[in-house]
């Protein structure tokens, strides 16, 4: 299987705030972003695995800030880590301002897909190679967070935790 960059699975979703997707005060639902997001990622970590994906898990959500009725949102997604089965999706999130043209950076997420065959079984996916500096650091930073997640869950322990543990040490 052949490796792929993080830029073979970049996606931009581009998209309006509409009113009936506002709360009271004009500002996006939270719900309608993380469904934007959700269908971004999994765009991104098809691009990855050419193979169809679930979500398995949202990881980190930031709603650093607020998005106003009639902004320009775009969401940027790029797989950050493949592992056996799964992906890791880093998104950022735009607002492009009417005015200027200029994007401002409102929010992040972090999701993980897992790819699967037509009967729902999760398949290999190929290996990640990061070429940029913030995917290095993505990429590096993917491992911990998975560490610190199977931990959490009790399916690892804490001695395994190799990549965790090198942050104390």
């Amino acid at each position: 299987m052949q490796s792929r960059t993080a830029s073979q699975s970049k996606t931009i979703v581009t998209d309006l705030v509409l009113p009936s997707e506002t709360n009271p005060i004009n500002n996006l639902f939270g719900g309608e972003l993380l469904a934007r997001m959700d269908r971004a990622a999994s765009i991104s970590a098809r691009r990855h695995s050419r193979r169809i994906v679930v979500t398995a898990s949202v990881n980190h959500v930031a709603f650093n800030r607020s998005v106003p009725l009639g902004s320009v949102v775009m969401i940027e997604a790029k797989v950050s880590r493949a592992f056996s089965s799964s992906m890791e999706v880093y998104m950022d999130v735009w607002i492009e301002d009417r005015e200027s043209g200029e994007c401002v950076k409102a929010n992040e997420a972090i999701y993980t897909f897992v790819a699967v065959d037509e009967t729902g079984r999760p398949v290999k996916v190929p290996e990640l190679v990061p070429e940029t500096e913030l995917e290095k650091l993505r990429y590096d930073a993917a491992l911990r967070r998975k560490q610190l997640s199977l931990l959490l869950a009790g399916k690892i322990k804490p001695e395994d935790a190799t990549e965790l543990k090198a942050l104390f040490d």
